[in-house]
């Protein structure tokens, strides 16, 4: 069972930029499909960026396409999530998830939360205008 520990959330202008990272524990990082989600208050939570096993084939949801870029460091047991344009709407926490299940043929097949099994505890990320 892996353990996962975002971090790298805090207050930003918008127009600004941050980079999550989340690491990873107790498991062989290299056979989960890695994912990051948000969730605002009130709001469901939802897909920002999923990631293959191998780092290949990245997706980003449509709502932060050409602004947020999911990357991995199998060799260091942490997923990576790079924020650039923050606007004021990306503020959530955000979520770092795993699964060993399944093939990662796309992103979008791992835009639900349920297909995920594994959840760290979340980091605050707020964008002031």
């Amino acid at each position: 069972q892996v353990q996962l520990v975002e971090s790298g959330g805090g207050l930003v202008q918008a127009g600004g930029s941050l980079r999550l990272s989340c690491a990873a524990s107790g498991g062989i990082f290299s056979t989960y499909i890695m994912g990051w989600f948000r969730q605002a208050p009130g709001k469901e939570r939802e897909s920002v960026a999923a990631i293959s096993r191998s780092g290949g084939s990245p997706y980003s949801a449509d709502s932060v396409k050409g602004r947020f870029t999911i990357s991995r460091d199998n060799a260091k047991n942490t997923v990576y999530l790079q924020m650039n344009s923050l606007k004021p709407e990306d503020t959530a926490v955000y979520y770092c998830a795993a699964t060993g299940r399944g093939q990662y043929y796309g992103g979008r097949d791992y835009s639900a939360p349920n297909r995920f099994d594994y959840w760290g505890q979340g980091t605050q990320v707020t964008v002031s205008s």
